[in-house]
């Protein structure tokens, strides 16, 4: 029993260490947001005795900075508004703290109304179809790799399909992040109808027994109404293959963009029905607050956030941990 008890002892301890160095990795990806969202209004609040207009307008202008957007920005200030009113926030530390629950508020709300936070691989479902889209440049081929690895280490048989014919390097890309990861790729000459790869895909996917499959598609810009057309093919393909594919849809959107990563966002959702967000390069940018403009406008979940360049940089996102960051808990 001592044995038993000192192993159980053990695994909660490397457990405990790991949420830790998340917690702690995390922090440092939205530091930059940080200094840009609590150091400035720390900086707005030094001097002053009291909440007043001017520092409510000060405060406004620092939430738009970080890219909170202009609509849940208002939002914000007018529950401060109230708060003020009811002499319930008359100090900094409770203006942080109303900030801090509003903003979690929305990012749980999101998730609740969109899917769950991990990648949950149903039993009866075969193969489980995760379709990538996004702009070229946003770190969709590296997410791919990065997030075959990780369902990959949760035990599920991944395949990937190289749908991307559109650009040359793409497959290339991909078959690097393959060849690391472990994982096996399907692709096919450079201009083959992406439906087409899909489709082999698929039945190669039946024929492994894979669990996943994660397919890639081109970095169509938004704009193009060829393009996304063809998505909407690869769409019926893999309904008429595997039932109620794709099962889920995840956006590709880089947080340096900041809201025209919203804009391209909204324009997916007309005819991708994505699912979730997988944020980008959330370590090198200081309006880290898209986040929060995505869960709240579009009402979609932020899935993953990239924050670092190595394979396992791609971490489940955490609101509670996202917000905590921000101010430096």
């Amino acid at each position: 029993m001592l044995g038993l008890d000192r192993s159980i002892e053990e695994l909660q301890a490397q457990q405990a260490a790991l949420e830790q160095e998340f917690s702690a990795r995390f922090r440092r990806a939205v530091a930059a947001t940080r200094e840009s969202l609590a150091d400035r209004i720390d900086t707005v609040f030094a001097g002053r005795k009291q909440i007043d207009e001017e520092l409510l307008d000060q405060l406004e202008e620092v939430l738009i900075a970080a890219d909170i957007g202009v609509t849940t920005t208002l939002e914000i200030l007018e529950t401060v508004r109230r708060g003020v009113a009811r002499k319930q926030i008359n100090d900094l530390d409770a203006l942080k703290l109303a900030i801090k629950t509003e903003l979690l508020n929305i990012l749980q709300a999101s998730e609740r109304q969109g899917v769950a936070s991990e990648t949950t691989v149903p039993e009866n479902v075969s193969p489980y179809v995760m379709m990538i889209v996004g702009v070229n440049g946003v770190g969709k081929t590296t997410t791919i790799g990065k997030l075959a690895q990780r369902i990959k280490a949760e035990g599920n048989d991944v395949l990937i399909c190289a749908a991307d014919t559109f650009r040359a390097a793409a497959s290339d890309q991909l078959a690097i992040w393959a060849e690391r990861t472990g994982v096996p790729l399907i692709q096919q000459k450079h201009g083959t109808d992406p439906a087409a790869v899909l489709f082999d895909s698929l039945k190669a996917a039946k024929a492994r027994g894979s669990e996943v499959l994660i397919v890639d598609t081109a970095g169509r810009l938004h704009t193009k109404s060829n393009l996304m057309a063809e998505l909407e093919k690869m769409k019926r393909v893999a309904s008429r293959e595997v039932e109620g594919a794709p099962h889920e849809t995840l956006l590709v959107v880089d947080a340096v963009t900041g809201q025209n990563g919203l804009e391209q966002a909204r324009q997916f959702l007309k005819v991708a029905g994505v699912t979730g967000i997988v944020l980008t390069k959330l370590d090198g940018t200081a309006k880290g607050g898209i986040a929060v403009a995505i869960a709240k406008e579009l009402n979609l979940p932020i899935r993953y956030a990239g924050i670092g360049e190595k394979v396992d940089d791609l971490v489940v996102f955490n609101p509670q941990q996202y917000v905590d960051g921000l101010f430096g808990n």
